[in-house]
C-alpha cells in the first residue's frame, strides 16, 4: 500500500465527521420544517401545507425496508457523495420551481428527490461511521456528530429562515428570496459532495456485498419479523405511534400560526422573527432540555422518569393555548412561550428514545431500532397530515386545546409499559 492510499485510509474524523452530520442534518430540515415557513409564506393553505409534507415522512417511515440495498449495492462511501449531488439537484429543483406558476406541485416533486435521498444517505452515513472509525473513535466522536447535527438544526431553523427573511425585504418579492435561499442551499450540497468525494477516508471494510444478497435479504426479513413477533409488541407499537400524537399535529401548526395575521387567529410575525425565535432561542432550548433528560435519566434510570417525561411532552402545549386566546405582541413573551414547549419537548422526548433502545435490545439491535424509528417517523406523518384541515376547520384556539387533549391517548399506553428498574441508569466506574 502507497503512503497516499494509506493517509486516505486513515483520514483524521475531524476532517469529516462535522461535515458529514452537517450535511445529514440540513436536508431533514428543509423538509420537515423550512418547507411549511416557504409554503405558508408563499400563499398555501395550512391543510395543503400539513398533508402534503407530512407525506414526505414517508422516505424515513420506510427506510429500514430498503437500507439492505445501501450494504447490496456499491460502498457506502459512493452512496453519501451521490446522494448529496442529488440532494443539491433536489434544492436546486425547488429553486428553480418556486417562480414558476405552477410551483407548488414542481416543489413538492423536488421535494420527494430531497427526502428519499436524505433517507438514503442517513442509512450510508450511519453505516459509514462504523467503517471510518475504530471502537475508541466511536465512542469519542459521538458527542461531536450530534453536536453537528444540531448545529444543522440551528442553521435551518434559524440561520435559513432569517436569510430567507432578509431577501424577503431586500428584494421585496417572496418568490425570488426563497428561489435564492434554495441556490444557496444546492451550491453548498455541490460543494459537500466534492468535498467529501476528497476527504472522506476508504476503510476496507466499505465494500459491496452483492455476491451474499440472498443471504443477507433471508437474515433481513428474519430479523424484521423478530420485531414483531416479540410478546410485548401491543405495547410497544401504541407507545411509538402515540406518545408524540400531540406534537405531531403542533409541530405542522406552530409555525403558520406564528406568520398568520392577526385578524386570522395568529400572531403576525415576520418571517426572520420566526427564524429568531425557533432556530435559535428554540433550538437552544430544546438541546438544553434533552442535555437535562439525559442527566436525568442517567441518575434514577427510565422506569423513574418515563410518565413525568410523558407530562413534560405534553403538558407544555398549554403555552400556545395561551397564546392563540391571549395573542401576545411581545416578542419576548412569545420567544419564552416557545422555549417553554421547546425544553419540555427535549427532556420528555429522552424517555421515547430511551424506550426504543429498550426495545431494540437483543443481537438484532441495530435493526430493530431502525424499525422503531420507522414507526417514530409513522406517528409523526400521519395525524401530521390532517392537523392543517383540522386547524382551518376549528381554527387555531380550538386546535390548540385539541393538542392539549391529545396527551390523554399519548399517555394511554404508558400504563402499559414495563422497563426494568435499573435500565438507563449509568453505571459507576469501578
Amino acid at each position: 500500500m502507497t503512503e497516499i492510499e494509506s493517509a486516505s485510509r486513515k483520514r483524521n474524523p475531524w476532517a469529516w465527521i462535522p461535515s458529514l452530520y452537517f450535511a445529514e442534518g440540513i436536508p431533514y430540515v428543509v423538509v420537515m420544517t423550512v418547507a411549511v415557513i416557504m409554503f405558508k409564506r408563499l400563499g398555501i393553505s395550512n391543510a395543503d401545507i400539513a398533508f402534503y409534507t407530512g407525506w414526505l415522512y414517508l422516505p424515513w417511515v420506510i427506510k429500514p425496508l430498503w437500507s439492505p440495498i445501501v450494504d447490496l449495492l456499491k460502498t457506502k462511501r459512493w452512496w453519501i457523495v451521490t446522494m448529496q449531488l442529488f440532494i443539491g439537484a433536489g434544492l436546486g429543483g425547488v429553486a428553480l420551481a418556486i417562480p414558476m406558476p405552477g410551483f407548488f406541485k414542481i416543489t413538492l416533486i423536488f421535494m420527494w428527490l430531497l427526502a428519499f435521498s436524505s433517507a438514503t444517505h442517513d442509512i450510508a452515513a450511519d453505516g459509514f461511521y462504523m467503517l471510518g472509525l475504530n471502537d475508541n473513535h466511536q465512542a469519542y466522536f459521538v458527542g461531536i456528530r450530534s453536536t453537528f447535527y444540531r448545529v444543522a438544526m440551528i442553521t435551518g431553523q434559524g440561520l435559513l429562515i432569517i436569510l430567507a427573511g432578509f431577501f424577503e425585504t431586500s428584494t421585496g418579492d417572496i418568490h425570488l428570496a426563497w428561489s435564492i435561499t434554495f441556490l444557496i442551499l444546492a451550491a453548498m450540497f455541490v460543494l459537500f459532495s466534492v468535498y467529501h468525494r476528497f476527504l472522506l477516508p476508504r476503510p476496507s471494510s466499505d465494500r459491496q456485498t452483492a455476491e451474499s444478497s440472498q443471504n443477507l435479504l433471508k437474515e433481513f426479513f428474519i430479523t424484521f419479523g423478530s420485531f414483531f413477533r416479540r410478546k410485548d409488541i401491543v405495547v410497544i407499537l401504541p407507545f411509538l405511534l402515540l406518545y408524540r400524537l400531540g406534537e405531531s399535529q403542533l409541530v405542522k401548526m406552530a409555525s403558520p400560526f406564528m406568520l398568520d395575521p392577526r385578524q386570522d387567529g395568529g400572531l403576525g410575525l415576520t418571517t426572520s422573527d420566526v427564524g429568531l425565535i425557533y432556530g435559535t432561542f428554540g433550538i437552544l432550548a430544546l438541546t438544553a432540555g434533552g442535555i437535562l433528560g439525559g442527566i436525568a435519566a442517567s441518575s434514577k434510570g427510565l422506569k423513574y422518569w418515563i410518565w413525568w417525561m410523558a407530562l413534560a411532552i405534553n403538558v407544555p402545549h398549554l403555552a400556545y393555548v395561551y397564546m392563540s386566546f391571549a395573542q401576545p405582541e411581545s416578542h419576548l413573551v412569545i420567544g419564552i412561550c416557545a422555549a417553554i414547549e421547546q425544553f419540555s419537548y427535549g427532556f420528555g422526548f429522552t424517555a421515547y428514545m430511551l424506550y426504543m433502545i429498550y426495545v431494540s435490545e437483543g443481537i438484532h439491535k441495530t435493526a430493530h431500532f431502525a424499525i422503531a424509528t420507522g414507526f417514530m417517523a409513522l406517528g409523526m406523518m400521519i395525524p401530521g397530515m390532517f392537523s392543517g384541515w383540522l386547524q382551518e376547520s376549528i381554527g387555531y384556539k380550538h386546535f390548540f386545546v385539541w393538542v392539549m387533549l391529545c396527551m390523554i391517548p399519548g399517555t394511554i399506553p404508558v400504563f402499559f409499559v414495563r422497563v426494568r428498574p435499573e435500565f438507563g441508569i449509568k453505571k459507576k466506574e469501578k
